[in-house]
């Protein structure tokens, strides 16, 4: 009696996904440097609790510290600490690029799932909205933005004062303009999802626009709209690294890398590594959202689903 062959195992398209994220090398390490990352930057408080440190504290006579036990990487021109101090603007730093990253395809997703879902006169109408974005020069506006006076424009001026409002107004004026890329991706793919088999049944079903879209087409484009994300956090660090080293962004006391940088260079021939520490921490975390978001490029590609698959 003849033995019958094996049937081929399904296996669901997550799990090659994650297949091929594990074969990516330089990704998986990125995503455990980030995990550690954030995990660092959200457990700063008790960290600087647990070493009896406060990374606000001044004392003269601690100025340019040494390494030690007490001060793993040293002091500042102040004597604070300055471990705690970059953990601590690794917070913000990292706020900033996820907060803005996550609103900016927030609002990439709404517009292009509207442009690729409705087309014709709508979609014209956005894409050269979107298209008017993208020739603004970027760095430039964000400078301009940034030096607004926000009393001017009817904020109250406790609230204008506030140490938090610079956090903010830099999420909000990147997500303003940062959300052409996932648009134009997501609009791409949306043309081509709408004529998918199973969204005209749906629609032949009496499905509505809006569940059309959320329901059917928006879990169809969500690969480029993570990707998209993904890669866009390391260059809003950037962007906040940039604006608060021209003392634009991020304003003292609230430590942030960027603004770090801005406190050491002019220190930067008597002590360098207060330069060296936050700059090693941008390019480190910029690099590692680089690598995370080819891998999952790859691993998120319905082309190479298909090849594994055919393999």
């Amino acid at each position: 009696m003849s033995v019958p062959a094996a049937m081929p195992v399904s296996v669901s398209p997550g799990a090659l996904a994650w297949r091929r994220f594990r074969a990516h090398r330089l990704a998986l390490a990125s995503a455990a440097l980030l995990i550690l990352l954030a995990l660092l930057a959200l457990g700063a408080p008790r960290i600087a609790a647990w070493r009896g440190v406060d990374g606000e504290a001044v004392d003269l006579l601690l100025r340019f510290g040494q390494p030690s036990a007490a001060h793993p990487l040293g002091t500042d021109d102040l004597g604070r600490d300055v471990l705690a101090r970059l953990l601590q603007g690794g917070r913000v730093s990292l706020f900033v690029g996820l907060a803005a990253a996550l609103t900016s395809a927030v609002f990439g997703t709404a517009i292009g799932l509207a442009a690729g879902f409705y087309g014709g006169r709508l979609d014209t109408l956005l894409m050269r909205f979107t298209d008017g974005v993208i020739s603004l020069p970027l760095l430039p506006l964000l400078i301009v933005l940034a030096a607004v006076d926000l009393t001017k424009i009817g904020v109250p001026p406790v609230l204008a004062q506030s140490p938090e409002i610079s956090l903010y107004r830099i999420v909000a004026i990147v997500s303003l303009f940062g959300w052409t890329t996932v648009a134009r991706l997501v609009r791409g793919s949306a043309l081509a999802v709408r004529e998918q088999e199973f969204v005209r049944a749906a629609r032949a079903l009496g499905a509505g626009p809006l569940r059309l879209m959320a329901v059917h087409i928006l879990p169809a484009v969500v690969s480029p709209i993570v990707v998209a994300t993904t890669l866009s956090v390391g260059n809003i660090i950037l962007f906040e690294s940039v604006l608060s080293f021209l003392g634009l962004g991020i304003q003292p006391p609230l430590p942030s890398w960027g603004n770090m940088l801005t406190n050491a260079q002019e220190l930067v021939w008597e002590a360098p590594m207060l330069a060296v520490y936050p700059g090693l921490a941008i390019f480190a975390t910029v690099i590692a959202f680089n690598f995370l978001g080819d891998g999952l490029q790859d691993a998120l590609d319905p082309r190479a689903t298909r090849e594994t698959l055919r393999g």
